[in-house]
């Protein structure tokens, strides 16, 4: 064998040692990144699953609500959360609607409440119930349920369950019906407490209040829904006003036009005189300081269960309730 020949063979040895080593690092490279990649995605799932309420239901939202506003029927003893329970319940709710979930359920456990995952079966949606975790005093504080596959753009309030009976269920549909809302339900009969303790529509030691503050606080308009009893003097299906403001927005003079134009007999209390205004009424204080809007609903037996003027009742409610959904989506 020549040297020519000899150098030749070393070189191409040479180069097919490389050659290995190069195509074992390369695969070596791509095992390393695929597996790298996956460590990332099962961190991610991780991480999706850490953002959602850990406890979880498949329920029907209507039935869900009723059972639970029905317990005010008993008129158990109600006692209010103190004023240290109800600084942490509201920033407890804070943090859920700002999506911070770990944060909210650690505050929320400190005073025995908790999240729960709910998809109501009869729509598919999803919400977030903020409850008690037991049965008991602290269950009667009220609840919170929030619309988990979008913002948080309206809300409506329940303060008083069962006493201004079907008010709960037309607030359970109305969360139905509209993408972007909230629900807050009064846990006790108005009348549950040592004089006026229960009426959470005129008490800002309530667990509601603190609740529907803290949604006030960042802008959200709500809906307060009432029930009247039929007199001389409300001769109405509906009574809208704007509890303590002196002027009324846009959107309440929609929803006196929406109700109308469904046949409804409306008083507007901005602009009539009308019983039942809700000048008193706390949340509509507390919304007036916040310079958020505040619509106090009264209606009338036949606007609130089964009768024809609680179909358009509830038609115009969710109308207004999509035009505060499409605002807040821009």
């Amino acid at each position: 064998m020549s040297p020519a020949d000899l150098h030749t063979s070393a070189k191409i040895d040479c180069s097919q040692g490389i050659t290995r080593s190069s195509r074992s690092l390369r695969v070596l490279a791509i095992l390393g990144f695929a597996l790298a990649l996956l460590g990332c995605q099962a961190t991610s799932r991780g991480d999706v699953e850490a953002e959602r309420p850990q406890a979880r239901e498949l329920v029907d939202l209507d039935d869900r609500v009723l059972e639970y506003a029905k317990q005010a029927e008993v008129r158990a003893p109600y006692t209010p959360p103190s004023d240290t329970q109800r600084e942490r319940l509201a920033r407890g709710v804070g943090h859920l609607l700002d999506g911070d979930l770990e944060e909210a359920e650690q505050l929320l456990a400190t005073v025995g409440f908790e999240v729960t995952r709910l998809t109501d079966t009869a729509s598919g949606r999803r919400y977030d119930e903020v409850a008690a975790r037991e049965p008991g005093t602290k269950a009667r504080w009220g609840r919170l349920y929030v619309n988990a596959d979008a913002g948080v753009r309206w809300n409506v309030q329940v303060p008083h369950p069962v006493a201004d009976r079907g008010t709960e269920i037309l607030g359970a549909r109305l969360l139905e019906n509209t993408p972007g809302g909230a629900l807050v339900l009064a846990g006790a009969h108005r009348t549950s407490g040592r004089g006026d303790a229960a009426d959470v529509a005129h008490r800002t030691d309530s667990a509601f209040h603190a609740i529907v503050s803290e949604l006030q606080k960042r802008g959200v308009p709500g809906l307060q829904l009432h029930g009247f009893a039929r007199a001389s003097d409300r001769p109405y299906d509906a009574i809208l006003s704007t509890g303590a403001a002196q002027t009324a927005p846009e959107e309440a003079a929609m929803l006196a036009d929406f109700m109308e134009g469904g046949e409804l007999r409306v008083c507007r209390g901005w602009s009539d005189r009308c019983p039942l205004e809700g000048a008193t009424n706390v949340q509509g204080k507390a919304a007036k300081r916040h310079n958020t809007t505040f619509i106090h609903v009264e209606l009338a037996p036949e606007a609130r269960g089964d009768e024809n003027e609680a179909a358009q009742a509830l038609t115009a409610l969710s109308r207004l309730l999509s035009t505060w959904s499409d605002a807040g989506k821009q």
